[in-house]
Parts: structure tokens; C-alpha cells; sequence
């Protein structure tokens, strides 16, 4: 998934969705690390590398830390006792489960994000067209993905707002911590207002209507990428059977 636009977006696309539901289904810490690590190369090699990165972190952040809190801390599982201060318990188990829950999240995000900062709006739109599927879909998705991109800019356009204003960030933890919270709230708020604005203006292009649709841009798609997708919707379908066979309780019958 790169910007020389060589992959058909559905081919991309597969990909995509393809790594987050095995990754999923797995459940294994260590193949989460990898599919992460595999997204960020490709971010570097897609040229998206900040842009990926600093959307990841907005968003994985605040997320992994109140997963190392909620899990590391209260694990009600947790038998394997590291530290303990009055009802918060460090357990191995719970951290464990909140290092195999964030990797796996981290994975997620870092491969839908590399895709929506790759992928060519107009050929996925097109080819959304060309299939004939529904334009309320093609609809949410491009907005989804035209909004995305912005998220790193206002990020730092906020956090130089603020600075401006008199914000001081010591390098405490907590510190940090609490001027991220105070980051979060316009940031969620900025992107509300632009999502609505971005639907507004696709929806008077007639993103939004029914109806027939011609598309004037050809989106080429060749052999080996349609069997490329072919071949990953079984491996994705036959590891989703793997996980729950695995997971089917013991001495279960029908």
C-alpha cells in the first residue's frame, strides 16, 4: 500500500482487513508486534510514516494506557502477584492480557490507518461504483477518509495553540497525561465540526443520492490481484474457523 497507486483499492483493502481479522482471531502478542511493525515499514516506504504514526499515537495512547490501568491494576484473573498497593493488584496475568489486547489494537490501527493514508479516493470510490455497491457506503467511507488525513495537522496545530496561550509541558508522566487530556476534548470537538462540514459538501456533489451512477475514471485491476483477494478472504474465513474450533469448549456435542 504505497502512493504509486499500483494496487487496486480493493486490493489494499483486503489486505487491510484481511491482517486486522487474523490478527484478531490469533490473539497472539507476538504476531500483533509483527503485523505493527510490518505497517510501519510500509508507512516509511509509502512516504506516510509521520503522518500514520502521529494519527496512531492520538489515537493508541490514552487507549493502552487505560488498558495497562484496568488490566495491569485490576485484573480480577490474576493470580501471579508482582506489586500491590490496597485494591490495585499488579498481576502477570494482567498485564499479559493488556500486552496482548494493546498489541493487538496497535496492529489494527496501524493497517486501517496505512490504508486510509495510501489509498486513492477517487479509484476506491470508483470502483466502489463500478460494483455496484450501495452510495451510501462509497458516501461514509470517503468521508471517513478524507477526514482521517487532518487528524495529525490539527493535533499540532492545537498543541501550538495552547503553547501560545501559556500551556506549560513538564516531563512528568502525569504531566504529559494531563495536557493530552486537555488536547483530546478540541481535537474531538474540531473533528466533529469537520466531519459534518465534509459530509455537507460530498453530499451536495451527489455522493449521497440513489440512483444510477456513471464513472468517467477506470480503475485497472489485474488477474493476480483478484486472485491475491480471492486467496485472502479464505486464508482470513479458514482463521476465523481455526479460532473458534480452538476455542469450542471442551466436550461440547451437538
Amino acid at each position: 500500500m504505497t502512493r504509486t497507486h499500483h494496487l487496486h483499492p480493493f486490493t489494499a483493502l483486503t489486505a487491510a482487513v484481511g491482517a486486522a481479522v487474523v490478527t484478531t482471531a490469533a490473539a497472539s502478542w507476538p504476531l500483533s508486534a509483527a503485523v505493527a511493525v510490518a505497517a510501519a515499514i510500509l508507512a516509511v516506504r509509502g512516504g506516510v510514516a509521520g503522518r500514520v504514526l502521529s494519527a496512531a499515537a492520538v489515537i493508541l495512547v490514552p487507549l493502552c494506557l487505560s488498558l495497562l490501568v484496568l488490566h495491569g491494576l485490576f485484573f480480577p484473573e490474576g493470580h501471579t502477584v508482582l506489586a500491590e498497593w490496597g485494591p490495585a493488584r499488579v498481576t502477570a496475568e494482567g498485564l499479559e492480557f493488556a500486552l496482548e489486547l494493546g498489541t493487538r489494537t496497535t496492529a489494527c490501527v496501524l493497517v486501517f490507518l496505512l490504508f486510509s493514508f495510501t489509498v486513492s479516493v477517487p479509484d476506491l470510490l470508483s470502483a466502489l461504483a463500478a460494483r455496484r455497491i450501495p452510495p451510501q457506503f462509497g458516501f461514509v467511507l470517503a468521508s471517513t477518509l478524507t477526514l482521517l488525513p487532518a487528524v495529525a495537522g490539527r493535533l499540532d496545530r492545537i498543541r501550538q495553540a495552547q503553547e501560545a496561550r501559556g500551556m506549560v509541558v513538564r516531563g512528568g508522566l502525569l504531566s504529559r497525561m494531563g495536557t493530552l487530556r486537555l488536547q483530546m476534548v478540541p481535537l474531538v470537538l474540531a473533528l466533529m465540526d469537520d466531519a459534518g462540514s465534509r459530509a455537507q459538501a460530498l453530499d451536495a456533489r451527489g455522493f449521497g443520492n440513489a440512483g444510477p451512477r456513471t464513472s468517467y475514471r477506470d480503475v485497472a485491476d489485474s488477474t493476480a490481484q483478484r486472485r491475491f483477494r480471492a486467496a485472502a478472504l479464505v486464508l482470513t474465513a479458514a482463521a476465523v474457523v481455526a479460532r473458534l474450533v480452538v476455542s469450542w469448549p471442551a466436550g461440547v456435542t451437538r
